[in-house]
């Protein structure tokens, strides 16, 4: 399945990150949650630093484009094959990065893909 890295998880069960984990989840998705604040996601445990993981499918972005720069190297480095930029995270500079290592860019979101079925 399509290991995902939720980025700018929340513990805080309104936001839409908090929604994507769960809905990830509950359609099967091997999901990651790496915010800022410590907490869970239903039985998921928000990751507060940064690791290292291997077939990471999609990076699904819930951080602003200007707390961006400091994932850029670190998401580039996970070599996902896609990073979803929700609505309010594009970042035409970070779009053109992944671009340019032969990442696919999807200006969506993530919770419309999951609902119509083309995540």
């Amino acid at each position: 399945m399509k290991r995902t890295l939720v980025v700018g998880a929340s513990p805080n069960s309104d936001r839409y990150s908090y929604l994507a984990v769960t809905r990830l989840a509950q359609n099967g998705y091997d999901v990651i949650p790496l915010g800022v604040k410590k907490g869970f996601i239903g039985t998921y445990e928000i990751l507060t630093q940064r690791q290292f993981f291997e077939n990471i499918h999609s990076n699904t972005m819930y951080i602003g484009q200007d707390r961006q720069p400091d994932y850029y190297d670190y998401l580039l480095s996970l070599k996902p094959k896609r990073i979803i930029f929700n609505p309010g995270t594009e970042n035409p500079e970070f779009m053109q990065m992944a671009e340019q290592q032969g990442i696919e860019v999807t200006t969506n979101c993530t919770l419309v893909m999951l609902s119509v079925g083309i995540y």
